[in-house]
């Protein structure tokens, strides 16, 4: 059942090929999303010859699923009506504080509970003065952005901090049946995510609130609680995928995260999301990040610059905007 279905009202038998017809809309764009992926996969193979390389096949992946963890909860946020901009700098904050030296005398399950805390924690201070204080989201995630990034690079002064537990760095190198162990961990909150946005009452209330927030609260739904619950499960996903940060780098950094808000708006975006919130796929969201994953990929391997990336990335935010404006005039 596509998002649109679970969200939408009742209608009348007669109105029943409008619903269709928007079950089909998700569907084509996540076909067209797939679509996008196999052209980019013959721009790689035919621009460089390590392209459809085991190992970088392998990379691709890996360096989708720290993200797209990111992404998950992101996409949530944005779906009823808001926006984390701090996800990147909470990354950063819950890397550092799990890898102080304090932090790691208690072992890896205190590190990787000390980096979920954290995430939790930051994203329930944003729930909180959004939901309950009526701050914009714009506005109290731009400063939890600047905030956690200057807390962790006050925490680690301004240095890197190693990783001691080889349990954490195991991580990275460990794979069930040949499938890396981090892309298995995206997996798993992927799925947890489809299935807690459109097999339960909480995620139906997202749509709700996202759709039309006075509606939501007639109808009886306590929308700041859900609001701020939003937060909570976006810094959450922040914390585990800090977690595996800390097993791919071996470090806590509070350069962590950098530019995670831009990647993530971009890949959600792409996935068929309105900004608007009310609508959006975390299928979708997942395949926006794999598009840009291996965009970013097909630059570095024919050595494009930073800066250059950074352009394109900008240009293809604004047009997946552009093309889901006309697709709603439609």
């Amino acid at each position: 059942m596509s998002v649109e279905q679970s969200t939408a009202p009742p209608v009348a038998p007669g109105n029943r090929p409008g619903v269709l017809a928007r079950m089909r809309g998700t569907e084509i764009r996540n076909l067209g999303l797939v679509a996008v992926l196999a052209v980019l996969v013959v721009i790689g193979a035919a621009t460089s010859e390590n392209f459809l390389t085991g190992d970088n096949l392998e990379n691709i992946l890996v360096s989708s699923s720290v993200i797209g963890v990111v992404i998950v909860g992101a996409t949530f946020v944005i779906i009823g009506g808001g926006i984390d901009l701090s996800v990147g700098a909470i990354v950063a904050l819950a890397s550092v504080w799990a890898t102080t030296l304090a932090t790691q005398s208690y072992g890896p399950w205190m590190m990787a509970l000390c980096a979920l805390l954290v995430g939790a924690g930051a994203g329930l201070i944003n729930g909180l003065l959004i939901a309950y204080g009526k701050l914009v989201p714009f506005i109290v995630t731009l400063a939890m952005m600047v905030t956690a990034r200057g807390l962790a690079a006050r925490i680690a002064d301004n240095r890197t901090q190693l990783v001691t537990e080889q349990p954490i760095k195991d991580l990275a190198k460990s794979d069930v049946l040949g499938i890396p162990l981090l892309v298995i961990i995206l997996a798993v909150v992927a799925i947890a995510g489809w299935v807690l946005l459109n097999r339960t009452t909480f995620g139906r209330r997202v749509f709700a609130i996202g759709g039309n927030e006075e509606a939501a609260r007639l109808a009886g739904i306590d929308v700041r609680l859900n609001t701020a619950l939003l937060y909570v499960l976006s810094g959450s996903c922040c914390g585990i995928a800090a977690i595996m940060l800390l097993a791919r780098t071996t470090t806590g950094s509070s350069t962590h995260g950098n530019l995670y808000e831009l990647d993530a708006i971009a890949a959600i975006i792409i996935g068929g999301t309105l900004l608007s919130g009310g609508r959006g796929t975390i299928v979708g969201s997942i395949l926006g990040v794999l598009v840009f994953t291996v965009i970013t990929n097909i630059f570095i391997l024919n050595n494009l610059a930073t800066e250059t990336q950074n352009i394109a990335k900008g240009l293809i935010i604004v047009a997946a905007v552009l093309l889901q404006r006309r697709a709603n005039r439609s």
